[in-house]
């Protein structure tokens, strides 16, 4: 079983490169808003490549929604940048080169006796603060999550943390007016 990945933790900030060799913390990455998180395989798995591919649809809702999309792999940036191009992908890839998540988390794949740094695939949903919200364990394919799955899950996340999810209720509605009456004082 995986370490540090029950819903209700916090997420280690791991700082890690993306495949130009610029460093990237988690926390930088979300800011504000929830993060898709997608601990991979590695670049040699053709279930990993579909899974990414599958993940660009719902990454072009991303940007409107308030939600970020990660994506880190046990490769050097060489292999990172070529999982990303194949893929299509716009969002940020990350290189777990000294495989700093996959020995914090415990999830290499110890039954993948060709690819020593497999690592069994994650899909983490984090709320703001890096907080765990939920878990998929992807070794078989249908453990990942659909993106239509991935919608459900953000909207309960999103209907829990944002106090104007619904803008007709009496408390949004008091919060908004006492926001505008504190700015125009």
């Amino acid at each position: 079983m995986s370490k540090n990945l029950e819903p209700g933790m916090t997420l280690p900030d791991f700082e890690l490169p993306d495949e130009n060799g610029e460093l990237h913390r988690l926390s930088d990455l979300q800011g504000d808003n929830c993060v898709v998180l997608m601990i991979g395989r590695g670049e040699h798995c053709p279930r990993e490549r579909q899974h990414q591919k599958e993940m660009v649809r719902f990454h072009e809702w991303c940007p409107v929604a308030f939600t970020e999309v990660v994506t880190v792999l046990p490769n050097d940036l060489h292999d990172v940048f070529r999982m990303r191009i194949a893929t299509g992908a716009h969002w940020t890839f990350l290189a777990d080169v000294d495989l700093e998540v996959q020995k914090t988390l415990d999830i290499n794949e110890y039954t993948d006796v060709h690819h020593d740094n497999a690592g069994v695939p994650h899909t983490v949903i984090l709320s703001p603060g890096l907080r765990i919200e939920k878990v998929y364990v992807g070794y078989w394919f249908w453990g990942r999550p659909t993106i239509y799955q991935l919608w459900e899950d953000l909207q309960e996340i999103h209907m829990r943390i944002k106090a104007d999810y619904d803008p007709t209720t009496p408390d949004a509605r008091a919060a908004w007016e006492a926001e505008r009456s504190a700015a125009a004082a």
